[in-house]
């Protein structure tokens, strides 16, 4: 056995070294036990003791760069070795360490030198380079609390042993590139020391492994490559494609990297900042953490028992939740009854669709859940077609910013007692309550109603109904267009000639196209304490434009050209607004009349206009149709300069532009683009089109859009997520197939214009799909407890049945590692 110091660098020959160039392997070590007739022997058992944990007050650094193939040294395992060295050289004294290679696997079985390390990094040319004790000798230093860096052909190494498969993570596929080709990296992880230093989208050539298996979930995945960027021929992973990761292992840490198969890769300063990371990591000298999207570390569990029958003294039929700074969680029921209750569907009934939207509060302390109150809505007149059922009800909940001190709670809400069933009109409302803290009941005495407005009830739907808070105090509120879908085919909701005693109920343009309208909008306002509002500055309108005549715009309108947005959220941190909304019901694209359903996510920087229904996803334009007959297409909407010209516009003509939106998905794909003609309107042929999303895909879907997660470090809260997902954007659907349920990064420089986003990474093991998990997503929050809080819907509409529950996730996997006091240099 020998080793070479290399603390004083050098670009010397080293004798004895037996690898392969990188991509030059036999093809039966990428993948396959079947290279070989009999697989190898487990490791026997070993009585090898290394010293826990391993290393002295000088951290060193072990290369194992042998090879179980012949032939001249490679170039790569030179340049691995030689920036590595580097690399231990350079940076602050206290992050500096010593560095050693071998291609020696004796050294294995020497416990006092394997004891002098903090961390060994395998630079190998792969196949069977360790005999079973010198692979037994190995898992002795991992268990003694060890540190591991596997770098690209490492993962080759051992391909017959179960336990070095676990070390690094996953398998190369048989099939895949050889060549060298330049991707894009996703470097999802902007905490960990070799992740949280390079750029978000990290364009770079190496030669790109497909795997055997996806290992996401049961590693820590720290950065994607995307597949769109290069050839990833056969045996491809898809939007999901791992390149670095880690792992807590067998009581040591282990970190391992597909990238560096070239010798540039070594030249590179962002490379070497990433091999600095995960060197700092697994020599102890930092903590860091690599535990946060393992997905067994969360727990998933139901805190709402089933109704007693003909009650629902747990939960209503879901709508919508928020929580409270003392860790209560509020949630509403719209309004539709127990299945096994009648609905009245009849207008000349003094009682159609009258139904109880319910507040229910569920007290962590106790376990327990109080029925705090419920309002008499006209919301409960059970399923059908768009002209017999009702999506208005109780829409959604938000508490006052200092709740703690006045108790009071704001609901946004149909109240049955204001319809006409004459004009088939209704009056919606935002209402403030006052709730006794005390004993979790709400006075419904108190109501202090802010802003009202009328909506058309003859026909169903889109209401809206999410409400949010910024941190000046300003209210959010999102209403839907109140427009039926019936009469566009499924596209723009658009068509003028419908009508109910002279309201439209099937022209989006009267309401989310129209400047005078609250509906189809997210208005903004701010509320004062004597129950009245005034608008702050950076609305979409004043009121008092005189453009056109004047009197022809709202204040409050804060959006414009939303359809149906039942879930928004404002990060308080920045301001920002992040809303999602639901789209109409074409299944595939027309070149007649434009785009297919698209449900929509975007992050919202300042007052604009969103473009239902002129144009949906990145200003795709729909048809025009008007009187006298609208089943005839007229000219392709223009999306920066559109124009309601709709008879039943009662608002400006001249609109403001179109923002492009961040995520669009259909049945066909996540954001589908066509090629333009020279006016810029797409083909909508589905066989040209492109998906530049690959990770979403709709079919019967219902956006609903989630919480930014902040993670608070002042919190003891044992169950709270980890400041992994700080920042990251909860996207999610209704639905639980190939819909969205994911965490997104988006570009704070391109985000404000409809920028796609940059990463993401799938929710759906974490927050459990399927029957018996949260099949059917209808709001989550974060609690101050730093645990997430969901509503299932349950298996029915317009009713509540055994599986609508509240649930909470918590986190299990505990703190970063090492532990503080096994830190290499102290704590840090």
């Amino acid at each position: 056995m020998h080793l070479r110091g290399l603390s004083t660098g050098s670009g010397r020959r080293r004798a004895g070294v037996a690898t392969v160039a990188a991509g030059v392997v036999a093809a039966g070590l990428l993948s396959a036990p079947a290279a070989r007739a009999r697989p190898a022997p487990e490791p026997p058992p070993t009585t090898m003791s290394v010293k826990s944990p391993p290393g002295d007050a000088s951290v060193r650094v072990l290369i194992f760069h042998g090879s179980a193939a012949a032939g001249d040294e490679s170039p790569v395992v030179n340049a691995g070795i030689e920036a590595i060295e580097a690399i231990g050289l350079s940076g602050p004294a206290d992050q500096r360490f010593e560095v050693e290679a071998t291609d020696d696997a004796s050294v294995f079985t020497d416990a006092a030198e394997l004891g002098r390390h903090h961390a060994i990094v395998f630079l190998t040319g792969g196949g069977d380079v360790l005999d079973p004790e010198q692979e037994a000798g190995l898992e002795a230093y991992m268990e003694a609390g060890g540190g591991f860096v596997g770098i690209h052909d490492a993962a080759r190494a051992e391909p017959y042993s179960d336990w070095f498969t676990g070390l690094v993570g996953a398998r190369p596929a048989a099939a895949g590139p050889t060549s060298v080709q330049r991707a894009v990296v996703e470097v999802g992880d902007r905490r960990h020391p070799a992740t949280k230093d390079l750029p978000v989208q990290w364009k770079r050539p190496d030669r790109w492994f497909n795997w055997v298996r996806n290992p996401s979930g049961e590693v820590h995945t720290v950065a994607r490559v995307r597949e769109s960027t290069y050839r990833p021929g056969a045996g491809a992973n898809g939007w999901d494609h791992p390149v670095s990761w880690c792992r807590d292992y067998d009581g040591g840490r282990s970190f391992y990297t597909g990238m560096g198969g070239t010798v540039s890769s070594y030249d590179e300063t962002d490379f070497r900042t990433h091999l600095r990371g995960a060197l700092l990591w697994t020599t102890r000298l930092v903590r860091a953490d690599c535990k946060a999207t393992i997905t067994g570390n969360y727990k998933a569990e139901r805190l709402t028992r089933p109704n007693q029958p003909g009650r629902n003294d747990q939960i209503g039929e879901p709508h919508g939740l928020v929580t409270a700074p003392d860790g209560r969680v509020l949630y509403i029921g719209r309004g539709g009854a127990d299945s096994s209750q009648p609905v009245v569907t009849d207008w000349n009934d003094p009682d159609i669709g009258k139904g109880k939207g319910e507040i229910h509060v569920y007290d962590p302390k106790t376990g327990k859940v109080t029925l705090a109150g419920a309002l008499t809505v006209f919301g409960n007149k059970g399923g059908g077609d768009e002209l017999v059922k009702v999506e208005e009800g109780l829409l959604g909940i938000e508490l006052d910013p200092r709740f703690e001190q006045n108790g009071w709670v704001y609901l946004h809400y149909t109240p049955h007692a204001r319809i006409d069933r004459d004009t088939r009109m209704a009056e919606r409302r935002v209402s403030r309550f006052t709730f006794d803290l005390a004993t979790n009941r709400l006075d419904l005495g108190s109501e202090k109603v802010l802003l009202a407005w009328p909506v058309q009830i003859h026909s169903c739907c889109h209401a809206g109904g999410g409400m949010a808070w910024d941190s000046r105090g300003n209210l959010y509120i999102a209403t839907g267009d109140n427009n039926s879908s019936g009469f566009s085919d499924g596209y723009s909701g658009n068509n003028p000639q419908p009508n109910y005693k002279g309201v439209s109920f099937a022209d989006a343009r009267r309401t989310a196209g129209n400047t005078n309208n609250l509906n189809g909008k997210i208005l903004r306002i701010h509320p004062e304490p004597d129950g009245t509002y005034t608008i702050p500055d950076g609305n979409l309108f004043t009121g008092r434009e005189t453009d056109e005549g004047g009197g022809k715009t709202r204040g409050e309108i804060y959006v414009m050209g939303v359809r149906n947005p039942a879930r928004i959220f404002v990060d308080r941190t920045t301001d920002i607004l992040y809303a999602g909304w639901v789209g109409p019901d074409a299944s595939a694209p027309s070149t007649t009349w434009g785009p297919a359903k698209y449900d929509t996510f975007a992050v919202i920087t300042e007052a604009g206009n969103r473009g239902w229904p002129y144009c949906m996803g990145n200003k795709q334009p729909y048809r025009d149709r008007n009187l006298p007959d609208p089943t005839r297409p007229l000219g392709w909407y223009d999306c920066d300069r559109p124009r309601n010209e709709s008879p039943n516009n009662d608002g400006l003509v001249d609109l403001p532009p179109v923002t492009g939106n961040n995520i669009w998905y259909s049945p066909q794909g996540g954001a589908p683009d066509y090629p333009r003609d020279a006016n810029g309107v797409p083909s909508y042929k589905p066989e040209e089109a492109s998906f530049l999303l690959p990770w979403l895909k709709g079919g019967g879907q219902a956006a609903m859009n989630g919480p930014v997660y902040r993670y608070d470090a002042t919190s003891t809260s044992a169950t709270k997520w980890p400041a992994y997902w700080d920042g990251k954007w909860f996207v999610g659907d209704f639905y639980d197939a190939g819909q969205p349920r994911n965490a997104v990064l988006t570009d704070p420089r391109t985000h404000g214009d409809g920028g796609l986003p940059v990463h993401s990474e799938s929710l759906k093991k974490i927050v459990p799909v399927g029957n018996d998990g949260i099949k059917n997503l209808m709001d989550w929050r974060f609690g101050p407890d730093g645990a997430l809080y969901v509503l299932d819907y349950g298996r029915g509409f317009f009713t509540s049945d055994a599986k609508s529950a509240l649930w909470r996730v918590t986190y299990t996997g505990g703190g970063p590692t090492p532990a503080a006091d096994q830190l290499a240099r102290g704590a840090r």
